[in-house]
């Protein structure tokens, strides 16, 4: 699988951990930096990440700050992205098989290596469901797609 990894300062060594984690497993790794920890913003290479997984230069991504946050949220703005922001391995599988998650999003100074691996693992080792699924994921790039509530009928 062709695999975009992206982070801020905080999450370059975490960001170097993963990237060789991948290449073992036999993935095809794009780093998309930063080289070094000198501060950075976030959103740059957020915005980078995302741009690859939308024009299919990637099939996944995976963004990394200090708390998974900010990366998280840089990434969900481009409306082609699903980025879930996971700390265990069963919220990494779930983004993948409710969500159709193209990307994951984790903090260095909460998740430690190993337990990213173990994320990691899970997301890219688990399917989209489809099925009652599909309409949710597809209303998450066309907003214009929701349907009222049943509030909003009655009113």
């Amino acid at each position: 699988m062709r695999i975009a990894i992206a982070s801020d300062h905080a999450a370059v060594d975490l960001k170097a951990e993963l990237r060789e984690y991948l290449i073992e497993l036999g993935h095809e790794v794009a780093d998309l930096g930063p080289a070094t920890a000198d501060r950075v913003d976030y959103p740059d290479y957020g915005y980078k990440l995302a741009n690859v997984v939308a024009d299919g230069t990637v099939e996944r991504g995976v963004a990394l700050c200090g708390s998974g946050i900010g990366i998280s949220i840089a990434v969900n703005r481009h409306p082609a992205l699903r980025c879930a922001l996971v700390s265990e391995p069963f919220s990494a599988a779930l983004a993948r098989e409710h969500n159709d998650a193209n990307a994951i999003a984790m903090g260095a100074r909460l998740t430690g290596v190993d337990m990213a691996k173990a994320c990691l693992d899970a997301f890219l080792s688990t399917e989209f469901g489809g099925g009652r699924h599909s309409g949710r994921v597809e209303k998450l790039s066309h907003p214009h797609m929701t349907a009222k509530t049943p509030e909003e009928s009655a009113a």
